[in-house]
């Protein structure tokens, strides 16, 4: 599925609960993109302190399957190599043994040269830069990542339009971004506001902080009109061929689960039985209960037994999961289907009638089975 250019991406539509849960579904196990966006300027000082808390952060957070961008920026975005792709050359952390690999291309020492910061610059940059990564894997139909971004810079974020000298004095006095209404300035506000941003913030030496902003993944969403009153949207198509394996599996899955929780429900469940006495309508309608893996005897006049004439018991009714069988002990003789019964038989019906004669007179009764 391709979608265009996504090099000239730009805040979309608001999506709904349903694609989000989508996009998060499609981003899981498939790593996310960690961005260090490292301030150059000589205000920032990287003390052992700070240098151990960094490391820290790289060793306990990242997982494998990660892709680590380290993005410089002072009043412009990589400012000693001049980069038009600030996220170019990424690191893709596999393990610990990245963790010196990641640290090595790190500019701890500020560089005397480089003055002011335009931190808001900076934001827009950087946002719109992990945007486009996005976009661009929506467009040639890859899977979405959630991502963050490592600032470690003494400048304020998320400051409103329009930075003066009182909220940052190191802006240059030349950046766009002085003015509210520039291009620069409302762009940048509208990716504040498109992106699912979640910042924490803690400090990293005296002078400098370290804030982590976590993005869920997350895609810009552009519908147009299409012909018979419909949408032409990106996310959807793009969600269900992403999610129609999954979902199938899931369904499956989910109808297995349900059938099997009513099989164990339906075990745990004892029958209901009713014993009517056909050639002894003097005795009163007898009622038991059989369990799983539970067996009633044919014979016995005792509690939760079937009576038949005679001191032996002449057989079982004995249910395994949710079978019955009959069940002769060969103590005496007993009837079913007009047929004595010599070996064990599985019963299929709800109502079963059988016979137990006694000194050659009949004694038929009836069984009665609720099996729900």
């Amino acid at each position: 599925m391709k979608t265009g250019d996504c090099s000239s991406v730009t805040p979309g539509e608001a999506l709904n609960s349903w694609q989000k849960a989508g996009l998060n579904l499609v981003s899981r196990f498939r790593g996310r993109d960690v961005v260090l966006a490292i301030d150059l300027t000589g205000s920032v000082e990287f003390n052992d302190q700070g240098r151990i808390r960094l490391r820290q952060i790289i060793e306990d957070s990242l997982r494998p399957g990660d892709t680590v961008y380290v993005v410089p920026f002072a009043s412009d975005i990589n400012p000693i190599l001049g980069a038009n792709k600030p996220f170019a050359n990424p690191i893709r952390f596999q393990g610990k043994e990245d963790v010196d690999k990641i640290l090595s291309i790190i500019p701890w020492e500020s560089n005397p040269n480089i003055r002011n910061t335009d931190i808001q610059r900076a934001e827009l940059s950087i946002y719109q830069g992990i945007a486009r990564l996005n976009q661009c894997r929506l467009g040639d139909g890859e899977r979405v990542k959630s991502q963050s971004v490592v600032w470690i810079t003494d400048a304020p974020l998320n400051t409103k339009p329009g930075i003066d000298s009182n909220t940052w004095v190191e802006t240059p006095a030349d950046s766009p971004f002085r003015i509210a209404t520039s291009p620069e300035s409302i762009d940048r506000e509208k990716w504040l506001n498109a992106l699912p941003l979640n910042t924490r913030e803690k400090s990293l030496s005296k002078t400098t902080d370290l804030s982590i902003v976590d993005l869920p993944a997350t895609v810009q969403e552009f519908c147009t009109p299409a012909p018979g009153g419909k949408e032409s949207c990106l996310v959807n198509q793009y969600l269900i061929g992403k999610l129609w394996l999954p979902g199938l599996i899931c369904g499956i899955g989910l109808i297995g689960a349900v059938a099997l929780l009513r099989h164990l429900m339906s075990l745990a469940k004892p029958w209901e039985l009713e014993i009517r006495f056909d050639s002894d309508e003097e005795r009163e309608t007898q009622k038991c209960k059989l369990k799983n893996k539970q067996k009633i005897p044919i014979g016995d006049d005792g509690f939760n037994s079937i009576y038949c004439p005679g001191e032996d018991i002449r057989g079982y009714l004995e249910r395994q999961g949710n079978n019955l069988y009959l069940k002769p002990t060969q103590q005496g003789s007993i009837f079913y289907k007009d047929e004595e019964v010599t070996r064990p038989i599985k019963i299929e019906n709800s109502l079963l009638r059988i016979e137990c004669p006694q000194n050659k007179k009949p004694f038929d009764l009836t069984i009665q089975i609720n099996r729900k």
